[in-house]
């Protein structure tokens, strides 16, 4: 689809709009004297200010105009997004139930109008009338707002939360744009690379030392980070555990991810360690699903699993879910929510809706076609979940969902990943090591934030290691400088 824009200013929340109807879209910024026979346009101009959103699809037109006489540049963006979704929406008979909301954090902003003022009632009609939300999205948002809130308050002043990228898998899901690499082929990287890592750990402890920050969570994620040997998790463990030391209030997770990594051997390291949270994840409990998005295990492994880690004595696994994968329907996604709960009763289960990410390969082969349930998918997630005990706590959407639809943890009271929220409604630092990852610096008192990337590839981050040092600086002197 051809999005015409007259304003560059516009560009980012039309573009989304219109994303949510459409896959591809082209932006051209020059409005022509002849439209093509399909396109969509937002733009305003004149002395009054007139805005004009307008459509053509499948031979049918829409057209929706205003005058904006006295509106800053931010009102004029929300009445041509209103009003370019409306034509969308009379067009396609589509109507994405997030309203014109193309954030990545709808909980946070409905914690924010609360913050603001508004009661949670208040705040849920405002989704509603303002962002055109539905009824049953708001509540959920509200309600995620509500209890990410109160978990907010465990955030302690000068407190941060450690992040450590280990991006390898033993094999790429099909779904998947994380920077991961298989260890089929960079198996030979996986040394040198650890190595390199505890280093930066090293480097970047000693800085936070000196600033007398106190760590709150730790999470270990990817990537998948059991590709990695027992003695490679010794080592790994080991240089978080020297370098910033483990209090025992501290949360402590690690993405043990895919069963095709994950031993006994493995589990008694990090449960030696101190690890307090787990994830082991399905996706799926259909075999046919799982083959045909990469994933070289059955749901028979994922149980297996799931016993050994509580033979162990792990009692708080998280297991994350995709709504819309390929092959799959809502009956056998019904039945994947009843064996999670019946079988392998995790604390914590996280429900994804699939995201088609431009450098995944599903987005790429066009004979993988995600499944149309999805939204069926996540509303009946939400009401067997909520049924069954567990209070949505977190969430977040991304660009190339399906259906634009969302995704959101659920835990059972007292078992919720202080690190998901922390990091999805940015309350405090992330302090990032490893390829790929970002460090999120915030100042708590203008809620400021500023980002330190990682270099993105295991490559790159061994070949630039010392230069990606240097960057790790600006955490001291970002603190300095705003009096932390």
């Amino acid at each position: 689809m051809i999005l015409f824009l007259n304003k560059d200013e516009y560009h980012y929340e039309l573009e989304n709009i219109t994303r949510m109807f459409f896959w591809q879209v082209e932006i051209v910024k020059d409005l022509p004297e002849e439209y093509p026979d399909e396109f969509c346009a937002a733009y305003y101009d004149g002395p009054e200010r007139q805005l004009t959103a307008e459509a053509r699809i499948n031979g049918k037109s829409s057209k929706l105009e205003a005058d904006e006489t006295d509106g800053d540049s931010k009102a004029i963006e929300y009445r041509l997004a209103v009003m370019l979704f409306q034509c969308l929406s009379d067009l396609t008979g589509k109507r994405p139930e997030f309203g014109i909301m193309t954030g990545v954090r709808p909980a946070k902003y409905a914690a924010n109008l609360i913050s603001s003022g508004m009661t949670a009632d208040e705040a849920q009609k405002y989704l509603v009338d303002h962002a055109l939300v539905s009824e049953k999205k708001a509540k959920l948002v509200r309600i995620t707002a509500e209890n990410g809130m109160k978990l907010g308050e465990k955030v302690c002043d000068k407190g941060f939360s450690l992040y450590v990228s280990i991006p390898f898998c033993p094999s790429r899901c099909s779904y998947c744009s994380f920077v991961s690499k298989s260890t089929e082929k960079e198996r030979k990287l996986i040394k040198p690379y650890l190595d390199a890592l505890c280093r930066e750990i090293e480097f970047t402890s000693e800085i936070i030392k000196s600033l007398g920050l106190v760590m709150q969570t730790v999470y270990i994620g990817g990537g998948t980070p059991t590709v990695l040997s027992a003695d490679e998790l010794v080592q790994l463990t080991q240089a978080v555990d020297n370098c910033f030391g483990m209090p025992a209030d501290v949360e402590y997770c690690v993405e043990a991810g895919r069963p095709d990594t994950i031993s006994r051997e493995k589990l008694e390291v990090l449960k030696s360690a101190g690890v307090s949270r787990i994830s082991i994840n399905p996706q799926t409990g259909n075999d046919f699903v799982l083959q045909k998005v990469g994933r070289r295990h059955t749901a028979a492994q994922i149980e297996e699993c799931y016993r050994l880690a509580r033979e162990i004595g792990f009692d708080n696994i998280n297991a994350d879910f995709i709504a819309g994968l390929p092959g799959d329907d809502i009956e056998s996604f019904r039945n994947s929510m009843t064996w999670a709960l019946d079988v392998l009763k995790p604390e914590s289960i996280t429900v994804h809706a699939l995201t088609l990410k431009r450098a995944s390969r599903m987005r790429e082969n066009q004979s993988e076609i995600f499944s149309p349930d999805a939204a069926l998918m996540v509303d009946y997630a939400q009401e067997v979940l909520v049924d069954a005990g567990y209070a949505p706590y977190y969430m977040y959407r991304q660009k190339g969902t399906v259906d634009s639809l969302e995704n959101t943890g659920y835990a059972k009271p007292g078992y919720e990943c202080l690190y998901n929220l922390f990091i999805m409604d940015e309350v405090q630092s992330i302090i990032a090591c490893g390829a790929g990852a970002v460090t999120k610096l915030m100042d708590p008192k203008s809620n400021l934030i500023e980002r330190v990337f990682d270099l993105k590839y295991p490559q790159e981050y061994l070949d630039r290691f010392d230069e990606m040092l240097q960057r790790k600086q600006y955490i001291k002197e970002f603190y300095d400088d705003h009096g932390i």
